[in-house]
């Protein structure tokens, strides 16, 4: 059974991550001992990946992952970017956030967006990233009760309902941070 350290406390994504990456046992930030928010200042996905990985990995010397993710919308020159979670400020608040997005977005044509998810894996002591995106575009309105942060407002490709209106199976087999854990999982069956 591979043990790794989830560098996490958020219960949504922990909880996603579970299923995904069933076989393997899964422990959070509070697991491990670690209550503090760890920074994020990085300026780029797979900076603040790192940096929350790294930070993990320094307090308790265990395999350990983090992602950062977020919503990329191409009309707004990639925001809110590394800023999703902090879009409309402190404290964080997913609501405030699309109500912002959905207020930049007024009157502009192009819809098109991207969620995208880097992993940063520290195994053994040596850091791999993995990758995963999701292409749709972002409606008007909220739509959906499910998930959590911009779901309501995205619909994938392919796609005519929002992440939100997902169920969570469907969800999680199509989403960026499936897909760049489904690369990890590949990763480290090699490694067994």
């Amino acid at each position: 059974m591979f043990e790794l350290v989830f560098a996490s406390a958020n219960q949504g994504k922990i909880k996603e991550i579970h299923k995904i990456l069933d076989g393997f046992v899964i422990k959070g930030l509070r697991d491990v001992g670690i209550n503090e928010e760890i920074p994020e200042t990085g300026q780029t996905f797979f900076d603040n990946a790192f940096q929350k990985a790294n930070y993990v990995y320094q307090k308790c010397g265990c395999n350990v992952f983090a992602d950062d993710s977020g919503l990329v919308v191409n009309a707004l020159n990639g925001e809110p970017g590394v800023h999703s979670a902090i879009y409309a400020g402190y404290p964080k608040n997913d609501l405030k956030n699309i109500q912002l997005l959905l207020q930049k977005m007024q009157g502009i044509s192009d819809r098109s967006a991207y969620f995208i998810s880097v992993i940063c894996l520290i195994y053994q002591g040596k850091e791999y990233y993995f990758e995963g995106r999701v292409n749709g575009h972002i409606i008007d309105e909220m739509r959906g009760s499910n998930g959590f942060g911009y779901d309501p407002v995205f619909i994938p490709d392919g796609y005519n309902i929002t992440f939100a209106e997902m169920d969570n199976d469907l969800k999680n087999k199509i989403s960026h941070r499936n897909k760049a854990l489904e690369k990890m999982k590949e990763f480290l069956i090699q490694q067994k």
